[in-house]
Formats: structure tokens, sequence, C-alpha cells
């Protein structure tokens, strides 16, 4: 089928992206889903602070591709084989896959995957297969095994979750990446515990989602902390018990002050590697340095030997939450659908597909959290 979909031809195109324009618009051919795939008609897709790192080039992948990570739908064809989904489905669309058989998808991380982090590496579907092409019959890749700036897209049932249709697509798009990473860091990776304290750094979508399981998890003071205090009105509404300005020459000592030593878990989510030394530096002996952003690929960090052995120090990553999305992603649903996971509060905006490049814009300079890309509204 043709349709219409975000292209990009080329990394690291300067900013603004409104007139470097990094994605091309333009209508590209989907073939239909093969054996084990999905064809989905997308309704909703995320600006993800991981979408603006390959914008910038830190995270290479193979060109042309269709970008978007994070996305929902209808699901409108099955392939052969395909028996847990059906026409007319709601699903949510998530980053996170696994082969199924691999000794990490066994011990139930199908986020470290490596059969399908090659797939994926080469542009292809987990299915080792390739629907999409350029209008002129070009190769064209897939984006993370799934491709949601388009209309519609072909995945693999791995990266789809089925969801109640009480959820409207646009907020049910956020389950599959800001929502999974945030909540699954929380839950999954760090296992914070009831009475805690929680400081969560960059207070984008996934550092807000943080905020709202940390509360849910029964954290007793939780901290938020960005560079741009406009944030601090939201992260308090969502669950915050206080915030500082990471600009602040005296930020490390306000928070040691507001919780007496130091935070159990401090969530890095920024990707910035400042922010990792002050994750380190507000952290108690016997604490917890959570890395859930993802910067520059050749970026590294150092360690103090001593303090990490002697005073019992943990540090540990978090890709993508830790989360299984098939039993995740439902769970999450279940809490906003009962109010108290309130992912509706990310949402900054709609947009069509002529916004989409300066929609980075926006996400560069924090002055949007999330905002939703609807491929059907041009």
């Amino acid at each position: 089928m043709k349709m219409t979909a975000a292209v990009m031809y080329k990394q690291g195109l300067p900013a603004p992206y409104a007139d470097s324009q990094p994605f091309r618009i333009e209508d590209v051919e989907l073939d239909g889903p093969g054996p084990g795939e999905v064809l989905v008609e997308v309704r909703g897709a995320g600006l993800c602070h991981s979408d603006l790192s390959v914008v910038e080039g830190l995270r290479k992948r193979p060109l042309p591709i269709v970008g978007g990570h994070e996305g929902a739908g209808i699901v409108r064809e099955v392939g052969a084989g395909v028996n847990e989904l059906a026409p007319g489905d709601h699903v949510a669309m998530a980053a996170v896959a696994g082969c199924g058989h691999c000794r990490t998808c066994l011990a139930g991380r199908p986020g470290l995957c490596q059969a399908v982090t090659a797939s994926r590496a080469e542009g292809m579907l987990s299915t080792g297969s390739r629907r999409l092409r350029l209008a002129n019959g070009g190769r064209l890749n897939h984006y993370s095994g799934i491709s949601v700036y388009a209309q519609y897209a072909v995945v693999a049932p791995s990266s789809l979750v089925k969801v109640d249709p009480a959820v409207p697509l646009d907020i049910a798009a956020l389950f599959g990446c800001a929502v999974v990473t945030g909540a699954g860091a929380i839950f999954n990776s760090a296992k914070v515990r009831p009475g805690s304290f929680v400081a969560v750094i960059g207070l984008g979508g996934v550092g807000l989602t943080a905020i709202m399981a940390a509360r849910e998890a029964g954290a007793e003071k939780i901290i938020g902390i960005d560079v741009l205090p406009a944030k601090f009105d939201l992260a308090k509404t969502v669950g915050a018990t206080d915030c500082v300005d990471a600009r602040d020459p005296q930020a490390v000592q306000q928070v040691l002050d507001l919780t007496y030593g130091g935070v159990d878990y401090a969530f890095e989510i920024s990707g910035n590697l400042n922010a990792l030394i002050m994750a380190q530096a507000i952290t108690v002996r016997g604490g917890e340095v959570v890395g859930v952003g993802i910067g520059k690929s050749s970026a590294v960090f150092d360690v103090a030997q001593l303090s990490w052995v002697c005073e019992e120090r943990v540090l540990r990553g978090s890709f993508m939450g830790s989360s299984v999305p098939q039993v995740d992603i439902p769970k999450y649903v279940d809490l906003y659908l009962r109010g108290r996971l309130p992912v509706e509060k990310l949402r900054s905006e709609h947009i069509g597909f002529q916004q989409l490049n300066r929609g980075f814009d926006l996400l560069a300079s924090g002055n949007a959290i999330r905002q939703i890309l609807l491929p059907h509204s041009l």
C-alpha cells in the first residue's frame, strides 16, 4: 500500500530542525504482513528524547529510515500464525521485544535479546524481513522494529500489547516507551521500597512517569531535579514532594539537606554525564544510582572504586524499564484507568506531519513533555 511517512536520510543535521528538516514527509510503500507479522493503523506516536538523540546523530541508525518507536493503533490485518491478536484490537506498540527463546528472553529480560537487537541494527523487523520501500522501490529501513512516524506499520506481535479500548489511543501511545521506561525503572529495576527517598533527574516524559510510579510505590520523599524550573509545578502535581534546580551551585547540598544525607535511589533520566555525577553525589551510603537516560554511544564516566566497595553503593542500568511489555503494560494501564498513574498529564500537544521537525526543536529546548503525532491528521 501507499502511505505517508517521515523518512530520515541523514543524521546530525543542525538545529533548528524546522529549517534543516531531518525528517522528510513523503509517500512510501508498505507491503502487507508476512507470517508472524501484524499490520497496524498508527493512531498516535510520541516524540521521545531517544528519537532526538538519533536526529542529533548520537546513536547511529541505518539510513534511510522511517522514524518513531513509541506508538499505538488498531490492528488491521494479521499474518499467518498470529493467533493472539485480531483485526480491530487496540494495541500499544513497544520497542522492547525479544525472540522468546534465547537465554535473556527465557530469564524474563526481552529488552536484552541479542537476536532482536542484531536484526534491528540492520533496519529489519525481528522476523528478518523488511516491509517498507521508498516510492522508487529503494530500500527503506525500520526503526526499532516499529517505525510509527507513519500512517501504518508492519510489526512483530512481540512488539504489540493489546490495551483496553477505554484508553484513548493518543494516550495509549505513551505506554510503549515513556511509561514502561519510567515506571519500570521504579518497579522493576530498582524495586523501590515504601518509605524510601527518591530523586529523579530529568523531568521529561520518562522522568515524570518515574515520579508517578515512585508515589505509587510508597516513597516518602520524591525529589524532582531539572534545569528548567518551569517543569516543577507539573512534577509536584504528579507526585514530587520537592523540586531542585540542577543549575543551582547548592543543588547537591539541597538534596542532602532534604533527605538527611542522601536519597536511597537516584534515577538519572537525561543521559547527561554531569547529571550522572550529581546522581552519585546525592545518594546515601548503600544507595542505588539507576541510569535510565541514554547519551552519546561513546560516553564514559568514572566510579570511585573505594566508596563503591566500602560504602556498598549500587550502580544499575535500566533499559526500557527492565520491562516485559506484555506483563507490565496491562498493569500500568490498570493504574491509569484507576487514576493512580495520570499519564495523560504528559501530553503536551497533538501535531501533524508538517509540525514534526519543529516538534524536535521544542523537545530539545525542554518546552514540551510529550508531543503526539497523529499520522492521519495531515
